[in-house]
Order: structure tokens, then C-alpha cells, then sequence
């Protein structure tokens, strides 16, 4: 089981500079991953915010070993066309090591879909994230896109140059007990479970994706948010390939992250 320091750009964190510096020393102690949250606002006590791309060119310009990413990023608020441009971008800075976490998002924790006039009904967002990730797919395929749905057009534009591997690996939010999520994950290179309780409930999540996917055998990813406390090795056995450093968003500081930093990665 691969370990990430998994952190929200949050106040003291909303500081590119010294996320900077937490993920070098992340490289430094053998982490595998450097991951951050991808959010425009957040409830009280959170003041402040980072965007999570200018904050992970700087990581990536910085590193050498580490894979990085948004974990994870709701793509409904979001112009693919635009997005294809930046994890292209991203990932060549970074020598392809971007990881792209998508998912629906949620309005529960600071409103930051309908405080801005976004889609709030959670069934048109995940047609929404559907067609982003059509979009984003075939962008990443070097070859001319023409494409024309309900929500986004791309008429006859390629995408060059492509990612450094030639596309960038998906990793797709969903709750466990739900069958479109597990389905959308089982179309992609990952899954992050939302809201898991239990490693039986993640291991059953896992077998049902691992019928849903046209290649059961081909590497797939399970990344796990779990605290620094938790049963690490029953989520290992039940699946999980990557663990997520799970924190409390609202008032974790850099000290407290170089502090699991520096306790080193699963291991």
C-alpha cells in the first residue's frame, strides 16, 4: 500500500509556500503521494483558500518523485476544455506524475456551488462529470475532438501536446453502497470511497467494481482518506492501494501536517 499526505488549502495552508515545503519534505521522508483538496470556499472557522492547481505547479516545479494531483476535483464547476489544457500542462511540468480526482462535489460544507450559481441537483452534475470525463479522454488522445453534448461543445480542436504518458490517470469519488458510482469508477483508473466506515465495507465495494471493469486484472487503484490512527493493514487486505492522510480541515496547521510528515508513510 502506497501513502500520501493528503491536505485542504486551508488558512495556514492556504499559503502555496509552505504547502511547498511540506511537500518537499514529504519527498524527503519517502511519501509516495502529495495530494490536496480542491475547493473555492468553505464553512466558518476557514477564512482562507488556495487554488489547488497554481498551488500544485509549484509542488510539481519543486519535486521530483512524488505523485500529485487534486483529490478531488468537482468537475461539474469546471470547463473540461479548459481542465484538458491544465492537466496536460500539469503533468509534463511534473514528468507525468498527476493524478486527477474527480467527482460530484457537494454544497453541504460551504455552499460553494450555489453561492456561485451552480448545478446544486446532484443527478444533473453526474451527467455533468460524465461527459467531462468523455471530454477530457479524448483530449488527452492527441487526436482532433469533435464533440457536442448536452452541457459542453469541442468542435475540431486537438489537444497538443499530450500528457507524458498519454493520458492521466482517473481516480473517481463515489459512496460505496452506491451502483452508478462504483460503475463510473469501474470505467476508469480508480476509486476514492466517500464517507467508509468499515474495511468489509470497502472490500465489498471492491469486488463490485472489480465485476463492473472490463479488465479486472489490469492495475487499478483503491485510495483510502484514513486517519494516522486508523487500522491501516484491515484497509490494506480489504483493498486499498493508496492511503490518504485524512485531517481535520478547519484549523490544521503546517505543523501539524509536517508532524505526520516526518512520522513517515505506511509502511
Amino acid at each position: 500500500m502506497r501513502s500520501a499526505i493528503w491536505v485542504p488549502l486551508f488558512d495556514e495552508l492556504a499559503d502555496p509556500a509552505a504547502v511547498v515545503r511540506l511537500a518537499v519534505e514529504a519527498e524527503e521522508h519517502g511519501w509516495d503521494g502529495f495530494f490536496v483538496w480542491d475547493h473555492l470556499r468553505w464553512r466558518a472557522p476557514v477564512e482562507a483558500l488556495a487554488d489547488p492547481w497554481v498551488t500544485l505547479s509549484a509542488v510539481a516545479a519543486a519535486t521530483s518523485t512524488i505523485r500529485i494531483g487534486p483529490m478531488v476535483s468537482a468537475l461539474a464547476r469546471r470547463r473540461p476544455h479548459v481542465l484538458a489544457r491544465q492537466t496536460a500542462s500539469l503533468d509534463r511540468l511534473s514528468a507525468g506524475r498527476l493524478v486527477l480526482g474527480a467527482g460530484l462535489g457537494s454544497d453541504r460544507f460551504g455552499e460553494e456551488l450555489s453561492r456561485f450559481g451552480e448545478q446544486t441537483d446532484d443527478r444533473a452534475r453526474a451527467a455533468m462529470l460524465d461527459e467531462s470525463l468523455a471530454v477530457l479522454a479524448a483530449a488527452w488522445s492527441g487526436e482532433e475532438v469533435r464533440h457536442r453534448g448536452e452541457h459542453h461543445t469541442v468542435d475540431g480542436v486537438r489537444f497538443l501536446p499530450r500528457p507524458v504518458h498519454g493520458t492521466v490517470p482517473v481516480w473517481v469519488a463515489g459512496f460505496p453502497g452506491y451502483q452508478r458510482p462504483l460503475r463510473r469508477a469501474a470505467r476508469h483508473d480508480g476509486f476514492v470511497p466517500v464517507n467508509l466506515e468499515h474495511p468489509d465495507q470497502l472490500a465489498e465495494a471492491v469486488a463490485t467494481i472489480d465485476g463492473l471493469r472490463a479488465d479486472p486484472t489490469a492495475p487499478y487503484d483503491v485510495a483510502v482518506p484514513l486517519a494516522p490512527s486508523a487500522d491501516l493493514a484491515a484497509f490494506a487486505a480489504a483493498g486499498t492501494t493508496w492511503w490518504l492522510t485524512d485531517v481535520d480541515p478547519e484549523g490544521i496547521t503546517a505543523d501539524e501536517v509536517r508532524g505526520i510528515v516526518r512520522a513517515g508513510p505506511y509502511r
